[in-house]
């Protein structure tokens, strides 16, 4: 090596620096951002607050036990395929997605079960079971999701809906597709049976919506997961977590624990760098948020920065997702007719869901999605024992609920109602536990008003009028994952990263 340098003359051009991309926050929205920044020329440096990566997607182990912390299903894989293309490798070498099938079994108050899957002929005869006359309705509605997937997913995505004029364009196929309904209003249109009402309708749920007020927009999931399934990633959601912070360092970039961000800096009215919490500035030539949309626009960018949209008054007058209650456990135990994702229902669905999405009020009845990764991956728990994390819906906070007063009995609760229907037996094979509360999400994942999944996910508050990937308020930020366009779900916060191919320039032409 000395050899060569020495063939070099001293006053020989050195290659230019790289642009510096910091992006703020290693959720799926930030890892993929980062992945595509790098891939574009820019030097990336990932910023996470936590002492590890994944946001939302972070992985507790305890002991023998591996829990994801959040996102557990994955749709549209394509997407990360993507980003292993780019860095010249295969995700299939890295991560093994496994099928699950059904995607969902969904079990009734009255105990009746409905197995959601793929095949179209298996939920034909499910359709049937409940209501023949439904099964042709079923096929009508089916054809209307794969409509709007059409023009929602594949044409909308990746838009980055700069301008209003994006929006005007598309409202005429929004109109035409009914849009401005409702999931549950569009679904009852072909559905007459009221508890296959409730199974067709449920998706919005899962990106932090209310299925009779969030935009029948959403029930393009419901083509999307027939068409290319719901996996599971072996080893958990964190398997993907740590392939893309291996793509990022295999380009160069960083990703920085333990780090977190207190101002985003601005001089003449664009981002230049980031302020860290011990004091420390970091220079970029841009800046990607990918944490909570509000959080970022109240939080990290001053008042005299935000002149155009993100007031605090237009912040405060949003309306957000709700949260959730989270209690991971793993038992002593097997529980083998358990499926791997299971929802159950309790005894009210539009009351409960006006409780908590309008009414802001924690109810004493829930409805639960319980995760059981063990039943694809045993390697997640010791042998002859399960893993699980169940979820229930709640408001955010402003219920005004002291969760630290509240949080054990209503994780008894829980646990009575798992006890006794789908897992007997369950408080005495309990061997460790953890639970994360609405308030978790405020001040571990900072979500504002511990909102789950950033703003809700109305019309009036989607594509344009979403905070936008290009940030309105200061050149050369940007903002990626749920709280931006398009919003939640993990194909949601693939496609925001997607976005900013069209938005952030080059790094031979950032500086």
């Amino acid at each position: 090596m000395s050899m060569l340098l020495a063939t070099v003359p001293p006053d020989a051009p050195t290659a230019p620096a790289r642009p510096h991309a910091v992006v703020i926050g290693s959720g799926f929205g930030g890892l993929a951002a980062a992945v595509r920044l790098g891939a574009r020329g820019y030097r990336v440096t990932v910023l996470e607050k936590l002492d590890a990566p994944g946001g939302r997607a972070y992985v507790f182990r305890q002991d023998g036990f591996t829990f994801d912390g959040g996102p557990t299903i994955v749709t549209a894989p394509f997407l990360l395929e993507e980003l292993w293309a780019l860095c010249g490798r295969r995700l299939s070498d890295d991560v093994e997605l496994r099928p699950i099938s059904p995607f969902y079994r969904i079990r009734f108050h009255d105990s009746a079960t409905f197995d959601y899957t793929g095949d179209p002929a298996a939920m034909r005869a499910e359709i049937a079971r409940f209501n023949p006359a439904d099964v042709a309705g079923y096929e009508r509605f089916m054809a209307r999701s794969e409509a709007i997937f059409r023009v929602g997913f594949e044409r909308l995505g990746d838009v980055p809906f700069d301008s209003w004029t994006d929006m005007a364009r598309v409202v005429p196929d929004l109109v035409r597709l009914g849009s401005l309904g409702s999931v549950h209003r569009l679904v009852a249109k072909h559905i007459r049976d009221p508890r296959l009402r409730v199974a067709l309708s449920f998706h919005p749920l899962l990106v932090g919506g209310n299925p009779f007020s969030a935009s029948s927009i959403y029930a393009l999931i419901a083509f999307l997961e027939r068409r290319w399934g719901v996996h599971f990633a072996m080893g958990g959601t964190g398997a993907l977590v740590a392939g893309l912070v291996d793509l990022i360092r295999g380009q160069g970039g960083t990703v920085q624990c333990r780090q977190e961000v207190a101002e985003i800096t601005v001089d003449r009215g664009a981002a230049t760098g980031v302020r860290l919490r011990s004091g420390a500035v970091v220079p970029a030539d841009i800046v990607v948020s990918n944490a909570d949309a509000a959080w970022t626009y109240r939080h990290l960018l001053a008042p005299q920065h935000r002149r155009r949209r993100w007031t605090d008054r237009r912040i405060e007058g949003a309306r957000y997702s709700m949260s959730l209650f989270v209690w991971y456990f793993g038992t002593r135990r097997q529980y083998p007719d358990v499926a791997h994702h299971t929802i159950l229902l309790g005894p009210r669905y539009r009351e409960l869901l006006r409780d908590i999405f309008k009414r802001h009020h924690l109810a004493e009845d829930f409805s639960l999605y319980l995760h059981r990764p063990t039943a694809t991956d045993p390697s997640l728990a010791p042998p002859g024992c399960d893993a699980f994390y169940v979820l229930s819906p709640v408001p955010h906070l402003a219920s005004g609920t002291d969760w630290a007063a509240t949080a054990e009995a209503y994780r008894a609760s829980l646990a009575r109602a798992l006890g006794e229907t789908i897992l007997p037996g369950l408080e005495d094979a309990i061997v460790t536990q953890h639970v994360m509360t609405p308030q978790d999400f405020h001040d571990r994942l900072l979500s504002y008003r511990g909102a789950a999944f950033g703003m809700e996910p109305l019309l009036t508050q989607s594509a344009w009028f979403r905070p936008h990937n290009r940030s309105e308020e200061v050149d050369r930020l940007f903002l990626v994952g749920a709280g931006t366009h398009p919003g939640a779900g993990l194909p949601g916060v693939l496609c925001s990263a997607r976005v900013l191919d069209a938005v952030v320039p080059h790094a031979s032409v950032a500086r």
